[in-house]
């Protein structure tokens, strides 16, 4: 028969699952930030509902076992690899979006069309910089593709000097066709398609 009480449990067990819902509820909290500022405020009421429910099933097990070290360490390992989870979780979600700023010298005609015939919207226009004239090229981006647009960028010039801002809110506005959620969270590979509809 399972013992409470028993020192495998009280020591090992109890622990354990105090780091695991410690984990769970922190990587919450971290994306309820994240979803905070980006104005989903239903998504992030949800998240806030699940976080301080695990906390508090959490916190119960440490006022019951306050005399339990390991439960202590449980708790602190908990809360650092929530965060760290947490994190990770929404770099791989990519949510909201993304302001690019270029601004370069050099001729910039090829970048500006190679992003349009990719399905980015783009602005440019011509500025003065300390060296002499420069162009500044402006694309709102969804975060999930900033990878591909540095790399179109450093492609076209390695040194050119960009700037990459959050956006909150964004309406209208001219996107390339977003990666579904499961390809974001690597659970469908990318170069799978659906098949086209006859």
């Amino acid at each position: 028969m399972f013992n409470i009480e028993s020192p495998y449990v009280v020591l090992v067990v109890i622990p354990l699952l105090i780091m695991a819902a410690r984990i769970i509820d922190v990587s919450f909290s971290t994306l309820r930030i994240v979803y905070l500022m980006k104005g989903e405020k239903v998504f992030a009421a949800g998240l806030g509902f699940f976080e301080s429910l695990i906390w508090l099933i959490a916190i119960s097990q440490i006022i019951q076992n306050v005399t339990n070290v390991p439960a202590y360490i449980g708790w602190a390992a908990g809360f650092a690899l929530g965060n760290y989870l947490g994190l990770m979780i929404e770099e791989r979600l990519a949510v909201g979006k993304l302001i690019v700023r270029v601004i370069t010298a050099v001729e910039t005609q090829a970048l500006i069309d190679k992003l349009k015939d990719l399905g980015y919207g783009v602005t440019h226009i011509d500025a003065q910089g300390t060296a002499g004239k420069v162009k500044i090229i402006f694309c709102v981006i969804q975060r999930e593709q900033f990878e591909r647009v540095v790399d179109i960028i450093k492609s076209f010039n390695p040194k050119a000097f960009y700037t990459v801002e959050d956006v909150r809110t964004a309406r209208e506005g001219v996107f390339p066709k977003s990666q579904g959620f499961y390809q974001r969270m690597g659970l469908i590979p990318i170069f799978v398609r659906q098949p086209k509809k006859k």
